[in-house]
């Protein structure tokens, strides 16, 4: 099973037009087993400094990426504008595999590691083995997530972009409906729901069958109701980390009211993702509860783009708007790579100058950059505070597994039983007892 930011990053590989491309709430996918050594370069090679000023730096930097759909297309103009700075440096792209994760675990084994690519699910300890510290950079002090992919006070990773999650929302639908102005509480929510409804139009598509799309009900939502970023680690210190009056029961119950009062689709466990898209881009359905990343899906089946917004979804009726905030996929340098310094020269410039956080739909990773997609200056224009995860705690996510808990599963026995109380308790006892065959507690 897959927990966590785990479940987004897996979603992300291969092609940005995958199904669960989505995020999370709390992240690191760090496995509790570690990967076997790689045989180590000389250090000075690890900590050499990028010359970002020296455009007389040469070398061959190799890229693997899972963004495979780019390849012959925006990266070659990535590499044509880097040129023009850096025009002797020789930039190459490679494909990953449908399984990143595991792709580069395995060329981790056998030492050959391309120059820069992504981190794979290994613990924080097992960093400095394979990549080559980034503090270097001059970006320390402008990158979110920070401590993410950091060991000993060192950083080994930062993020290719950060996703949030709303309301991705078919304008012609609210305005047809009559929702003259965005929900600013749930009740507001409710009401712009109950008109959509009246009007013939489905409110929100859940795609509640396939089970990913929940992500945002039992990862986002719980943290930001609680107003506490470390809520998905604080099940550690309990033995019912699943109660109906905090996070995960007012989440699991706001996602119930909706398919009780109808504002879902009429059979929630017949859904299809792909024609979902084609539905919320005709205004059949009015929206998604999902990350910012489907914005851009919805463009390419056929949304105009002014057609398409994004807002907070409000988790209670105080009015004040909070978002969780999530990376994605962090870019690391292999401490073998021959041309550190070359590479990371490009990583600095991907990260400042391509502009591949707008392609991709994301909020920079770089602290104050504002993006370039109109729905997510939409989208901040409310004044919302993003709230930043924090890591996973590994004893939580070995719990978990042990526990065989999978928290989407859990929305969707929680939203149809007859007793919804009855399915937490179920999942406390079971949460229990794996808490005390690994903690002994």
């Amino acid at each position: 099973m897959i927990f966590s930011l785990s479940a987004a990053l897996s979603g992300c590989g291969g092609n940005n037009n995958n199904a669960n491309s989505g995020n999370n709430s709390s992240s690191g996918n760090a496995s509790s087993t570690a990967a076997p050594e790689a045989s180590t370069a000389p250090e000075a090679s690890a900590s050499a400094a990028p010359a970002g000023e020296d455009t007389n730096i040469s070398g061959k930097v190799t890229f693997l990426t899972n963004r495979t759909d780019m390849i012959g297309k925006e990266y070659d103009d990535y590499a044509k504008r880097f040129n023009e700075k850096y025009p002797n440096i020789k930039i190459e792209f490679e494909g990953g595999q449908q399984d990143y994760n595991q792709q580069v675990k395995v060329r981790m084994a056998s030492g050959e590691l391309p120059d820069l690519l992504f981190i794979p699910g290994i613990p924080n300890s097992d960093l400095p083995k394979y990549f080559a510290p980034l503090d270097d950079l001059g970006l320390d002090d402008q990158i979110t997530f920070k401590d993410f992919k950091s060991y000993e006070g060192q950083v080994y990773g930062i993020s290719t972009g950060n996703s949030t999650s709303g309301i991705v929302y078919n304008k012609k639908a609210y305005a047809d409906a009559g929702i003259t102005e965005l929900p600013k509480t749930w009740d507001e929510f409710l009401a712009a729901c109950e008109k959509l409804k009246a009007k013939g139009i489905i409110p929100l598509a859940s795609n509640f069958k396939d089970k990913w799309p929940l992500n945002t009900w039992v990862y986002d939502m719980p943290r930001i109701i609680e107003n506490n970023p470390d809520f998905p680690n604080d099940k550690l210190n309990t033995d019912t980390p699943f109660t109906m009056d905090n996070g995960y029961g007012k989440a699991f119950s706001m996602l119930r009211e909706l398919n009780e009062k109808g504002y879902l689709e009429k059979d929630i466990n017949s859904t299809n993702w792909e024609q979902s898209k084609k539905d919320v881009a005709s205004g059949k359905f009015a929206a998604y509860y999902l990350g910012n990343w489907v914005v851009n899906q919805l463009i390419g089946v056929g949304a105009e783009s002014d057609n398409i917004g994004f807002y907070p979804l409000p988790a209670d009726n105080s009015g004040t708007l909070r978002a969780a905030l999530s990376p994605d996929f962090f870019y690391a340098v292999s401490k073998n790579s021959k041309n550190v310094e070359a590479t990371k020269i490009f990583l600095k410039w991907l990260l400042t100058e391509s502009g591949y956080e707008d392609f991709a739909g994301f909020i920079s990773p770089l602290k104050g950059k504002e993006s370039k997609l109109v729905q997510l200056q939409e989208f901040q224009s409310t004044g919302v505070e993003l709230q930043e995860g924090t890591p996973d705690n590994g004893q939580v996510t070995d719990i978990l597994n042990k526990a065989q808990i999978d928290l989407p599963a859990i929305a969707q026995e929680f939203v149809l039983a007859k007793d919804p109380e009855a399915v937490l308790d179920k999942w406390n006892k079971a949460w229990a007892k794996a808490k005390k065959e690994i903690l002994g507690q």
